[in-house]
């Protein structure tokens, strides 16, 4: 018997070059381009990186230090940009003058490394960082490059970017309308707002995780951090995988605990405030207090990679927590996709879910078992918790069937497959 397999045909391999205001640490953007670039390069393609801040290896990454929107004078020139509705010549020639220097650092990273296909990181979207923006539209006009452009969060989704002095900037650019550019973005509502504003095509190409690989578990290294957190083996580890701000809803999860009334329940933050989050820390300590549960943060023992701090403690990866979480919180009000959500099925935990409305668009739907809330806390939400905590075996159903859904909707293979009909539609080489 003769059995047909179907290949999937990447075509000729390409030197892809990533740009992005930043690829260091574990931001959403930064992480998601990590991913596409591991797909990219297990298909033959090779990947190259430029922004402002660059944890990427130097052989193959060209750091520009203004492309950050951090620096200085990018700072001091967006300062001026929003919540006004006029800007000063000053402020126009000194956005010109900045785009045409990071223009300059375009070039050099495309004659460096030969670039064949660029992949814009959210820059043609938000924001952020106006003249990187400009810059990149401009680049992509006098080259012709094929262009996919990763689009993670656009202007009209963020109430700060509502009043600009920029709007011209903002329809030339953010996302602009160039010729040979493929649009992703990573949600459906996404992709009706920008054809309903901008009358441009994309694809949902969603958020991924590497569910053709097992998660890993506890193991010598991490065996011992209930212990180091200050932990019991027998308290039930409820885990918020998401920084400190308000949009990630953290005081509902502060209600779940407490209302819970479980002397074991210890809830378990992983992230710190950043720049973000100083009065909503505040309140959401009087709130701790309030409710007399066990909170813990711990973002001074997480990090990027295993290791040791100033002190000589053990340092923690995200992935080493959540192999020892019983139930992951995710209450946030608002979200671009979810990846914490997506990282709670890999590693098999029930999951206390907000209802946000990329969520009940382009996740329940397909079927995920979870515990649902909406913008409250009521008692049906906290009684499915306890079921959930104290039956190992329906933990063991959920964990198995919601697996089975990552690995079809939000693996590797996904990304693989379009961003294969990505290229193929710029090079038109068949898939």
């Amino acid at each position: 018997m003769t059995t047909n397999f179907c290949f999937l045909s990447v075509g000729t391999p390409k030197r892809i070059g990533f740009v992005s205001t930043r690829f260091q640490g574990t931001d959403g953007v930064t992480l998601e381009a990590r991913k596409w670039a591991h797909v990219l390069e297990g298909m033959g393609h090779s990947c190259y990186w430029m922004a402002g801040l660059l944890d990427a290896p130097p052989a193959n990454s060209h750091a520009a230090p203004l492309a950050f929107f951090n620096h200085p004078e990018v700072a001091e020139v967006q300062r001026h940009l929003f919540g006004v509705t006029v800007r000063s010549r000053a402020v126009t020639n000194r956005i010109q003058a900045l785009k045409e220097s990071l223009k300059d650092e375009l070039y050099r990273f495309i004659e460096k490394f030969q670039i064949e296909v660029l992949i814009p990181e959210n820059i043609l979207a938000i924001p952020m960082h106006v003249p990187l923006g400009l810059a990149m539209t401009e680049v992509i006009a006098e080259t012709g490059l094929p262009t996919i452009a990763h689009h993670h969060d656009f202007a009209w989704e963020r109430e700060r970017f509502v009043v600009s002095a920029v709007s011209d900037y903002l329809r030339s650019a953010f996302p602009g309308g160039l010729p040979g550019v493929e649009h992703v973005v990573i949600n459906s509502m996404a992709q009706k707002e920008l054809a309903r504003r901008c009358s441009l095509s994309s694809v949902v190409v969603p958020n991924i995780i590497d569910f053709e690989t097992p998660p890993p578990g506890i193991d010598d290294y991490n065996r011992d951090l209930r212990r180091e957190i200050g932990l019991r083996d027998d308290d039930h580890l409820i885990l918020q995988p998401t920084r400190v701000v308000q949009r990630k809803g953290i005081e509902h999860a502060i209600e779940l605990v407490r209302r819970l009334k479980e002397p074991r329940a210890r809830l378990v933050i992983s992230h710190a405030a950043g720049d973000e989050g100083g009065a909503y820390m505040a309140m959401l300590q009087d709130r701790i207090a309030d409710a007399g549960i066990d909170v813990r943060f711990i973002a001074d023992r997480v990090g990027e990679t295993r290791g040791t701090d100033a002190q000589g403690r053990k340092i923690y990866t995200l992935f080493d927590v959540y192999a020892h979480a019983d139930l992951v919180t995710y209450p946030s009000h608002f979200e671009g996709f979810g990846n914490a959500f997506l990282e709670a099925i890999y590693f098999g935990k029930p999951v206390v879910v907000n209802s946000y409305a990329v969520y009940a668009r382009d996740i329940d739907p397909l079927g995920f078992k979870t515990i649902e809330m909406s913008q409250l806390v009521t008692g049906e939400t906290v009684e499915q918790v306890r079921t959930v905590l104290h039956d190992p075996a329906l933990r063991a159903e959920w964990a198995r069937d919601n697996f089975a859904l990552g690995l079809k909707y939000f693996s590797y293979s996904v990304a693989r497959r379009k961003l294969a009909a990505r290229l193929a539609n710029l090079f038109g080489e068949g898939v």
